[in-house]
C-alpha cells in the first residue's frame, strides 16, 4: 500500500466533510464573534478555506520559515467567497499529493520560527497534522460558531443533535 493509497482517502473525506460546514455560513453573520478573543466567523472560515493551500507548499518546499508579522488574518467577503477559495485549494493540493511517491512523503519537512527550529517531519505527517487535523479542529470551531448562531449542522462522522432520532 503506497501513502496515497492511505492518505487520499482520508483527506477526500475531511475535505468533503469541511465543504458541508462552510455551505452553511451565513453572509449576515460573517463579522460576527462567540468572544472578543475570537476570530470573526469569516476570518475562521477564510482561514479553514486557505489550510489545504497549504499541501503543495509542503510538498515541494523542504522547510518554512515564520517571520515576525508574517500571520495576518484574512477575512473573505461572503460565503461564495469562501467556498471558491476553499474549492481552488482543495483541488490544487489533491493533484499536488496524487503526484508524490512514497519517498517524497517521507522525505523531511522543517517548522522554522524566527531562526529557531520547532519541528522536523516527515512531510506525510507535516500534511495530516498541519493541514488535515489544523483543519478538523477549526472545523469544530466553526460547528460551534453555527450552533450558536442556531444553524442546525451536517452529520460529519455520525448523526447530530439537528437530525430526527
Amino acid at each position: 500500500m503506497s501513502m496515497n493509497d492511505a492518505l487520499l482517502p482520508e483527506y477526500d473525506r475531511e475535505m468533503g466533510a469541511t465543504r458541508r460546514v462552510l455551505e452553511l455560513i451565513p453572509d449576515l453573520h460573517l463579522a460576527w464573534k462567540p468572544h472578543e478573543k475570537s476570530m470573526s466567523l469569516a476570518q475562521l472560515a477564510t482561514h479553514i478555506a486557505e489550510l489545504p493551500g497549504w499541501s503543495p507548499k509542503i510538498l515541494e518546499q523542504s522547510m518554512f520559515e515564520l517571520e515576525p508579522g508574517a500571520i495576518t488574518r484574512r477575512e473573505a467577503e461572503s460565503r461564495a467567497a469562501i467556498l471558491e477559495i476553499f474549492d481552488r485549494n482543495v483541488t490544487a493540493a489533491r493533484l499536488a499529493l496524487a503526484a508524490r511517491t512514497d519517498p517524497e512523503y517521507l522525505s523531511r519537512w522543517t517548522f522554522r520560527k524566527e531562526g529557531r527550529e520547532i519541528f522536523t517531519l516527515p512531510k506525510a505527517a507535516v500534511i495530516r497534522s498541519m493541514v488535515m487535523n489544523h483543519m478538523v479542529h477549526h472545523r469544530g470551531q466553526l460547528t460551534v460558531y453555527l450552533r450558536q448562531l442556531g444553524i442546525p449542522l451536517p452529520p460529519l462522522y455520525g448523526p447530530t443533535a439537528d437530525e430526527a432520532a
